[in-house]
């Protein structure tokens, strides 16, 4: 399963987001192959719900479960998310890109469709396992 995070959400169902293009060609590609988090759901949801349509979110919500799985975060998730957003404090880390890392970790795989390089180049699951940002990788490399 490959994660998909905020700014894909919002490039996807934003067509005049510059990351659009990217998001739609990734969507087509990775669809029923994705899963996100209800932190990173929540984000999007309001990102899309304040800066584009209330629709939009609402578009979001609707696709849940067919289209993408969403994965809960057990009950002992919150401090490992503290201790990941100490950590990385200095770009910071909220609780959407933690609650990622956290998936990745859980499914012992960092494949992610993110427009935020900066953050996920520097993100490491397990501590020592970088991201495999697909979005900005080659369709044709066959990731």
């Amino acid at each position: 399963m490959i994660i998909a995070d905020t700014g894909f959400w919002v490039g996807l169902l934003f067509r005049r987001d510059t990351h659009h293009p990217r998001a739609a060609l990734a969507y087509a590609r990775w669809k029923g192959q994705l899963v996100t988090t209800w932190p990173i759901l929540t984000e999007s949801c309001y990102l899309l719900g304040s800066r584009v349509d209330p629709e939009a979110a609402a578009a979001l919500l609707e696709l849940a479960g067919t289209a993408f799985d969403v994965w809960e975060l057990p009950s002992t998730a919150s401090t490992r998310a503290a201790s990941l957003m100490r950590q990385y404090q200095a770009l910071p880390m909220d609780l959407a890109d933690a609650s990622a890392v956290l998936l990745a970790e859980h499914q012992k795989d960092g494949r992610i469709l993110s427009t935020d390089r900066r953050d996920f180049n520097a993100y490491r699951w397990k501590d020592l396992q970088p991201f495999q940002n697909l979005l900005f990788e080659d369709p044709a490399a066959g990731a």
